[in-house]
């Protein structure tokens, strides 16, 4: 680990090992998360002075894969500062270890929160931003702020139940002692790991093809996750685009010695489908049957547009063409892209 710069940046080098490879035959972005979720905590605890815990992470664009031996660099950068709270801009770029340079492969707003020895929140030392690029970073993190509680409130308000028909899908294991963090608890990345996981069972399952994933927003860490406990990642398709398809997906863990399992963490991430080639290919457009599927099924469009109003951001395609059939549309962002908020 070496710090860059000012001490509100860590940066993480390794190289990607085979045992990083998952089911795309490049590095899954399950690991691309949990790598991330590392250099922010080293940043955010660098920066606090104390424990910190993941609170929020949004925004998460999958670019291009990691490969197996490439050289991996994660860099994590607090970008703005409340009260005990660190937004930690995250950038994961790697490249051949022979030499050339590194490409950006995915990119993130990863939110920690300072906690003292009684286990609540601490307030942190305010970041104060210098130059013109903090300064735009910072004002960028003000900016979602508001994307970001209207993304919460509209998750929030949904409910989920045996009602929808799509395709669905529940992972069910205990957590283990090697998934523990430094605090005793389960790692966030880890979780976010899972999350990526049961979502690629639940896209393929559906277009019958591999499958990685693009995006994944609005991920809320609710409570701690205990070392020993049972754990449940159910993931249900609520939306699809031309090729994205849109999972949403549910984490809760409780004793095993009763019945009771509480939200732990929610989110929605987008995959899509590939040929042989790595090419991403269309996906059978899924129908709403009962009202629950077209409720969630106008929630999903409703998280599109929210985040397209995010600075930097637009709706995908397949939205602005329904917007405006008459219309032409030129040099946008395909819904399969990055381009999700």
């Amino acid at each position: 680990m070496t710090e860059t710069g000012h001490r509100n940046s860590v940066t993480l080098r390794f190289l990607a090992a085979p045992t990083d490879v998952g089911h795309s035959g490049s590095v899954d972005a399950g690991t691309v998360l949990e790598w991330v979720d590392k250099a922010a905590y080293a940043a955010a605890v660098g920066w606090a002075k104390s424990y910190c815990v993941t609170a929020y992470v949004g925004n998460i664009h999958f670019a291009d894969p990691v490969n197996s031996g490439d050289m991996v660099e994660v860099e994590a950068t607090i970008v703005y500062t409340g009260r005990s709270s660190m937004h930690i801009h995250t950038v994961v770029s790697s490249g051949d270890p022979k030499g050339g340079p590194a490409t950006m492969r995915s990119q993130c707003m990863v939110i920690f929160v300072a906690v003292g020895a009684d286990g609540k929140p601490t307030p942190v030392q305010q970041f104060e931003p210098v130059t013109p690029d903090e300064i735009e970073q910072r004002d960028h993190a003000l900016a979602r702020i508001k994307v970001r509680e209207q993304i919460v409130e509209a998750m929030n308000r949904q409910e989920y139940t045996d009602a929808g028909t799509a395709e669905r899908v529940t992972l069910r294991f205990m957590a283990a002692p090697t998934d523990v963090n430094w605090g005793g608890k389960v790692h966030g990345g880890i979780v976010m790991k899972w999350i990526d996981e049961a979502a690629y069972v639940c896209a393929s399952r559906y277009c019958g093809r591999d499958t990685v994933a693009v995006f994944s927003g609005g991920v809320r860490f609710y409570r701690p996750l205990l070392i020993g406990h049972v754990v449940e990642v159910e993931t249900r398709l609520v939306y699809t685009g031309t090729k994205g398809m849109h999972i949403a997906v549910h984490v809760r863990s409780g004793d095993p010695k009763g019945r009771e399992l509480n939200l732990t963490t929610y989110c929605l991430t987008v995959m899509v489908a590939r040929d042989d080639d790595g090419n991403s290919v269309p996906v059978p457009a899924w129908v709403p049957v009962s009202e629950e599927d077209k409720r969630l099924h106008a929630h999903a469009r409703e998280l599109l547009e929210i985040r397209g109003t995010a600075p930097g951001n637009r709706p995908p395609n397949h939205l602005l063409a329904a917007a405006n059939p008459t219309g032409s549309e030129r040099g946008g962002a395909s819904d399969a892209s990055t381009h999700y908020a």
